[in-house]
């Protein structure tokens, strides 16, 4: 029996293994997410964490304001945060375009540098945070991946880990409005 169960296990690794997304997976897949044109003007989201045992822990709003610079070839994105709770918090990310699909980003409460890559639709990126819990403050990775939709509409699930460990998922739904730039996704597609 427990040979039984050990071949089962070493048979199903690989399959695991096979079985992991890859950005390059989305080459050609449309609508294409180019953070340039998306992100540039106004953009309205909203986003939950839930925590590993699926438990809501937060729920919030955000504010972006993207402006894209390109002679440096680098999107800035003001973020306000509003709470359900009430509290308030911002984030100002400097993204850099680095290579025809490499993107790299720091912000004030990011540890070093994010990186991240864009094929198709879709975009990812990893980084780590110092968040505050309690009367502690933890440092937490975050696993982003983003998926462009028809009608200016990015999801993006982010897997929080701490240690190796999973914290919990956030899960944001971005909304661009129509009379902004980057809403239907026609204008600037080229620029990043």
């Amino acid at each position: 029996m427990l040979r039984r169960m050990l071949l089962i296990a070493l048979t199903a690794l690989p399959l695991a293994a096979c079985g992991s997304m890859q950005i390059q997976d989305f080459e050609g897949t449309e609508p294409r997410l180019a953070l340039a044109d998306y992100f540039a003007g106004e953009t309205r989201a909203y986003g939950i964490f839930r925590d590993r045992f699926g438990d809501l822990r937060r729920q919030f709003t955000v504010d972006i304001q993207g402006d894209w610079n390109p002679e440096t070839r680098t999107l800035t994105l003001d973020e306000e945060f509003q709470y359900a709770n009430g509290e308030t918090d911002t984030r100002v990310w400097e993204i850099e375009k680095t290579g025809p699909h490499s993107y790299r980003g720091t912000a004030g409460d990011v540890i070093g540098e994010a990186t991240g890559k864009a094929y198709g639709n879709a975009f990812t990126w990893r980084y780590q945070v110092e968040l505050d819990v309690g009367d502690d403050t933890w440092t937490v990775t975050f696993d982003d991946w983003m998926f462009r939709q028809p009608d200016g509409i990015v999801i993006n699930t982010a897997d929080v880990s701490r240690w190796g460990l999973h914290v919990g998922t956030v899960t944001i739904v971005f909304r661009k409005p129509a009379e902004t730039p980057g809403g239907d996704g026609a204008e600037g597609a080229q620029a990043m």
